[in-house]
């Protein structure tokens, strides 16, 4: 499972590589300002923002654009030359799993992201996530519904999650409280229906 997982990831960052044009064109439209208005009320004006996965860079420009403070990254780095061009941000090409953040952020936006992390390693990668988080940060997090892992057609790596799945891994993370939870359809795909599932997760003052 290990050597065939890592197979997979690099498949993701290959397909996102070769594809990062029509990617980031298919997404960068996209309205979820439903997504991230519950996030930002939950920031002060000015506030640092991490946007882990950052794709198109759609979400870290609005960001920027309402005055919050940015860090972006992605695993690809074609997409994170497509974002920097598009955010006038120098969005780094990191994976989760070798970020080194300490308490540097206000809020984390993993939107669309964390659903390629394995699951041998998705505890190490919120882990860091949580280090990465000022005490009372808040943390969104978006993920497609379903069970188990598996590789795509077009070879990219996913984890699905259903909501005791993920709350049964929230529960390994006792600096994060569940603020809020609600599901959302899918706008993007016509092939792939299922619906995504959106937590708002705040940062305990006591890790």
């Amino acid at each position: 499972m290990g050597t065939a997982t890592k197979s997979a990831e690099a498949g993701t960052t290959l397909f996102y590589d070769s594809h990062a044009q029509d990617y980031s064109e298919s997404t960068i439209g996209l309205d979820v300002r439903e997504l991230r208005e519950p996030f930002l009320k939950e920031l002060r004006p000015g506030s640092h923002i991490l946007d882990a996965g950052c794709g198109s860079g759609r979400d870290s420009k609005a960001f920027l654009d309402r005055g919050y403070r940015v860090t972006a990254i992605d695993a690809s780095p074609g997409l994170a030359r497509l974002a920097s061009a598009y955010t006038g941000l120098q969005c780094e090409v990191l994976a989760f799993q070798e970020m080194q953040f300490r308490e540097e952020f206000d809020g984390v936006w993993a939107c669309a992201s964390l659903l390629h992390v394995p699951l041998r390693d998705i505890d190490n990668v919120m882990t860091r996530f949580v280090r990465a988080l000022k005490p009372g940060g808040v943390f969104y997090i978006s993920l497609k519904e379903g069970q188990g892992e598996r590789i795509a057609e077009d070879g990219r790596f996913f984890n699905y999650y259903s909501l005791d799945s993920f709350r049964k891994l929230l529960a390994r993370c006792p600096a994060l409280r569940e603020a809020s939870f609600w599901t959302t359809p899918e706008i993007r795909s016509l092939k792939h229906r299922e619906p995504w599932l959106n937590f708002l997760l705040l940062k305990t003052t006591e890790t």
